[in-house]
């Protein structure tokens, strides 16, 4: 018997990705470090919640 680990991303959008990135690592929280990196489609960041699991947090380019 194989155990397989099934991991469920959560997705949210955010106003602010830098300001929020400052305080989550303020309160000690697992930020991925490519977080904060911009792309033609926003800004995206990851956490990892106390149970192993990623959160990406999204913030999308001006005007959207």
């Amino acid at each position: 018997i194989r155990l397989i680990r099934r991991v469920h991303e959560r997705h949210y959008r955010v106003a602010d990705l830098t300001a929020l990135l400052v305080e989550l690592r303020k309160e000690g929280c697992h930020v991925v470090d490519k977080s904060g990196e911009e792309s033609e489609y926003g800004k995206f960041g990851w956490v990892i919640d106390p149970e192993g699991n990623k959160v990406e947090l999204w913030q999308p380019p001006e005007g959207q």
